[in-house]
């Protein structure tokens, strides 16, 4: 059966995506821990990040940096969190999270139901910012 996030992936669950390229896709959280929450998901559908391909994990750790610096771009926090943990989906996924005080990392902290305007807004706060700073799938 595919995670959740192959059936985003695949177009058959809703998301705010802010990246897609042939080896990964970004979108927000639907379950946010603040404004701007992203999840960084390869398209490979492999359950732990410690099982994927060397060069895989480095994309992802690429397109993490450019959306980080989007987010601190757009969001203006203290700092951008990223965090690799994988209980929830059996897909692996990293989790970046723009930040002021550790509280706010806690995943007891979740938003469960955001307003669909606000994750729009944030959306477009990070596709902005990516276009502001000239960052996107193939640039360097």
């Amino acid at each position: 059966m595919p995670s959740v996030f192959s059936l985003i992936i695949d177009g058959e669950l809703p998301a705010r995506f802010v990246w897609k390229d042939d080896r990964c896709v970004a979108f927000l959280s639907h379950r946010p821990l603040r404004p701007g929450h992203t999840l960084v998901v390869p398209r490979l559908e492999i359950d732990h990040w410690v099982d994927l391909e060397p060069a895989l994990l480095g994309h992802l750790m690429g397109v993490s940096h450019r959306i980080g610096q989007a987010l601190q771009h757009g969001f203006h926090p203290l700092k951008v969190g990223m965090i690799i943990a994988g209980l929830e989906v059996p897909h692996a996924h990293i989790h970046l999270v723009p930040f002021h005080t550790m509280e706010q990392l806690n995943f007891a902290q979740v938003d469960p139901n955001p307003r669909p305007e606000d994750l729009e807004k944030a959306a477009e706060t990070i596709r902005t910012s990516l276009r502001e700073l000239g960052i996107g799938p193939g640039s360097g």
